[in-house]
């Protein structure tokens, strides 16, 4: 204790035995009445304030904060946030640490910034009025614009996108927006995916192409049943704006217009195969649209959730609560009404 502190008890104590007040004593020399009964009680100990902290026992090791850099860091993950590479090492079976800590180990060594192509994540109604609970049962799609070399010349992507399983289950790149060639590619998709007489319900925004005599007519003897967005409410159709968004925002989308319609189509038909085939979606619990779109998911889940129940066995404390929801989901909204239920459409569509 150092001799200022011994000088300030002293003083206090004095005064007391004078027949003062303790906290007018405190009050006068500068501390409060806690800091002199501290220190009085234990005037031979250190203060208990400066003993160093200790570290929970849960805490990562440094072995372990190594590996999640040197995971993170591997070809596979150097792209991928967090949140898309646990699950990924989970259906690999492994487990290294829960998503905090990747992103706390990630900030730690500011690795944590700009590890995917994107845009923040913004909120949108959540759709109610039509629900999937298979696939090729609620489709919608929309047309994008596509640069060319060509100063206001534009390439036009139409894209059909399955709501459940979030497939893109048709698309075709054409240099005009027109209600026939919409029309085609409904005809193509519903003979791929074996489409019955009112088993699809298409919906779209109000465009021209959408709504044009021959795209209606061409839908109604598919026996697809049509369904429009409400004018002027954009985030009647969050699913093909969110495909479109995930797009454009691709690394590898070109920096340079197209040159062509020719690459233009080769471009988005290696999207297609990778988004499809490769892409781990956040809204259909990461896992790909293809094993979604098969069922296969269901499985996938499954074995993740094992994955993670065998972690928290192993190291229960590093688990305040439950392991993360890894329930396969049931249902799938599209709400071109009002609702008050929100849903998050993540930038990975």
């Amino acid at each position: 204790m150092s001799d200022e502190r011994v000088n300030i008890i002293t003083l206090i104590t004095q005064a007391c035995s004078s027949g003062a007040k303790q906290e007018n004593a405190c009050n006068i020399i500068g501390i409060s009445s806690k800091t002199f009964q501290r220190w009085n009680g234990n005037s031979m100990e250190q203060d208990g304030r400066l003993e160093p902290k200790h570290s929970p026992k849960h805490k990562l090791t440094e072995l372990e904060r190594q590996r999640i850099i040197q995971v993170a860091n591997e070809p596979e993950y150097a792209n991928l946030p967090p949140c898309q590479i646990v699950p990924r090492l989970a259906d690999s079976g492994v487990y290294i640490a829960s998503e905090a800590s990747f992103y706390r180990v990630l900030n730690d060594h500011n690795q944590l910034k700009h590890r995917e192509k994107s845009k923040p994540v913004r909120q949108v109604n959540k759709p109610r009025a039509l629900t999937a609970i298979v696939p090729n049962q609620i489709y919608t799609w929309d047309i994008t614009y596509l640069p060319t070399q060509i100063k206001g010349v534009f390439l036009y992507l139409y894209l059909v996108i399955d709501i459940y399983s979030r497939k893109i289950v048709g698309w075709q790149v054409h240099s005009e927006e027109r209600s026939d060639l919409a029309a085609d590619l409904m005809v193509d998709i519903c003979q791929r995916e074996q489409v019955k007489r009112h088993q699809v319900t298409l919906h779209s925004d109000n465009g021209s192409p959408m709504k044009g005599a021959t795209m209606l007519a061409t839908l109604q003897e598919l026996g697809v049943v049509p369904s429009f967005s409400r004018p002027s409410v954009s985030n009647d159709n969050p699913y093909s704006e969110s495909v479109f968004r995930t797009l454009k925002y691709r690394p590898e989308y070109p920096e340079k217009p197209f040159s062509g319609i020719g690459e233009a189509r080769n471009w988005v038909s290696g999207f297609v195969q990778w988004y499809n085939i490769e892409h781990r979606h956040s809204g259909i619990k990461f896992t790909t649209p293809q094993e979604r779109h098969s069922g296969k998911d269901v499985e996938i889940l499954a074995k993740r959730k094992l994955v993670y129940k065998q972690a928290k066995l192993e190291n229960p404390s590093r688990w305040s609560g439950d392991i993360k929801n890894w329930d396969h989901i049931e249902k799938v909204y599209l709400n071109p009404e009002k609702g008050k239920s929100e849903i998050k459409e993540h930038k990975a569509a």
